[in-house]
């Protein structure tokens, strides 16, 4: 319909089905059971039609949501009444044995049976949404703990959200280490001065966010998205553009796909959550492997495993690779429940799938860390090029120049300001000379010519 990289809208299922039945089931892996939460990141430049196609996959959820919405209001206000009738009654009783003389005094204890008879204080409904787009730790944890247990941040400007207040520098931390936990399936536990501290178990956490390549780099160039381990949890793309392809007479009717599609989402989301009816805390049932699919598994985890090697094709990203096998279970986990809610097993069919796409966002992940790597090495030799060009007083330098005295950190090393040199060499800024050469009154073994007029820019 929109001609777009099939991998957009894909993810965009991908990451509804997740949201759809992750409150349901946790899936068995090889390292214990895991939450069926994905984490998907999307990265396509404006124009791509990426708001176009989760806007299309989106569309059964936000339909649910309006029709809750509706209902919601007729809830609360049938709550508003039994609370303020609860509150007359409470009041009344704790008003009995406040001193008051008269026929009508009670004692504590027939104040307390009275309590103990009207019962708790009534809970307010929980708010029907299952998204949100940008929030805070805190306002994130307010959701779970007034709404619905099962949860997406979903953005198709998920700029937005990178670089908005949940993941300012002062904020950043936090933010990240309470999502790692929520992919993990661990408790929200939230301790603050004047308002105590209280713990929400049982809560599930979809997020898809869609961004373009610029924020993309920023955000997976800062550090702490990788140390704390919370870049390699999501399942990330950045499929070739087909901006220029997309001629109207290639379109196709996909009406019938994306009615099926809705509709399948909202018998699932209609489908009542296993949950406390108090705490709204997930009582999720166990989805087990069936043997075919854990034998499947276990023969990608090994091949992902020996890929770590020193050298070898996943040692770049192991960070994404120790995930693989997992990713693969979340994956197959998420189209087994979303063809029958209720299948016990995760099958041989839908673990090949999950394997397939867990290969393929891995495969994504070591070809977008090359390319990140290959673009920090040119920006370094630029820098270096500007630096020899502009400020380095002599016609000759040595290696031990720029590791000493370059305005560069990234340089400090021998072997990173040799990996730039020897790419200014090729771009015939400097001119590596003879060992033996005499730089400065003495033989060098290893030094370079800058060329002043060099042909290009690294």
């Amino acid at each position: 319909m929109t001609l777009a990289p099939i991998a957009i809208p894909a993810q965009s299922a991908l990451s509804v089905a997740s949201l759809a039945v992750q409150g349901f089931a946790d899936v068995e892996t090889l390292g214990g059971d895991r939450p069926l939460s994905l984490y998907a990141l999307t990265i396509a430049r404006s124009g791509e039609r990426k708001s176009t196609c989760d806007g299309l996959l989106m569309q059964g959820l936000r339909d649910f949501e309006r029709e809750e919405a509706g209902r919601h209001r007729e809830d609360v206000k049938a709550w508003m009444t039994r609370h303020a009738l609860w509150k007359v009654q409470h009041d009344g009783v704790i008003a009995s044995v406040k001193g008051k003389a008269g026929k009508n005094a009670k004692t504590q204890s027939e104040a307390q049976a009275d309590l103990a008879a009207l019962g708790d204080e009534p809970i307010a409904p929980p708010s029907p949404e299952r998204t949100v787009t940008e929030p805070t730790y805190e306002g994130l944890t307010r959701k779970f703990a007034e709404g619905m247990p099962s949860l997406g941040i979903f953005s198709d400007e998920g700029g937005q959200f990178l670089g908005g207040f949940a993941m300012s520098s002062d904020n950043r931390q936090k933010t990240l280490a309470a999502l790692n936990d929520l992919w993990q399936g661990n408790p929200i536990r939230r301790t603050r001065q004047g308002e105590g501290s209280f713990t929400l178990y049982g809560r599930r956490l979809a997020v898809h966010l869609m961004v373009q390549p610029g924020v993309a780099r920023d955000f997976m160039a800062d550090p702490k998205t990788d140390d704390t381990g919370f870049l390699p949890r999501f399942l990330i793309c950045e499929p070739p553009s087909t901006i220029g392809t997309r001629l109207h007479g290639l379109t196709r009717d996909g009406t019938g796909p994306l009615a099926a599609f809705a509709a399948r989402l909202g018998t699932i989301l209609q489908s009542p959550l296993p949950m406390n009816p108090e705490s709204r805390a997930l009582e999720p049932r166990r989805l087990l492997l069936a043997p075919d699919a854990r034998a499947l598994l276990t023969e990608y985890a090994d091949a992902v495993e020996l890929s770590q090697r020193p050298g070898a094709a996943m040692s770049s990203v192991t960070g994404y690779a120790s995930k693989a096998a997992e990713q693969a279970c979340r994956i197959a986990g998420v189209l087994t429940l979303w063809r029958d809610l209720a299948a016990p097993a995760v099958e041989a069919e839908d673990m090949v799938s999950g394997i397939e796409l867990a290969g393929f966002y891995l495969s994504e992940a070591q070809r977008l860390a090359d390319a990140a790597k290959v673009s920090e090495e040119t920006d370094r030799a630029e820098r270096l090029r500007r630096w020899l060009i502009e400020e380095w007083p002599d016609p000759e330098m040595l290696t031990g120049d720029v590791v000493q005295k370059a305005p560069i950190r990234a340089l400090r090393e021998t072997k990173t300001a040799t990996a730039a040199l020897e790419m200014l060499e090729r771009h015939g800024w400097v001119i590596a000379l003879p060992t033996g050469t005499v730089v400065r009154g003495r033989a060098r073994s290893t030094a370079w010519r800058i060329v002043k007029g060099g042909s290009h820019a690294v």
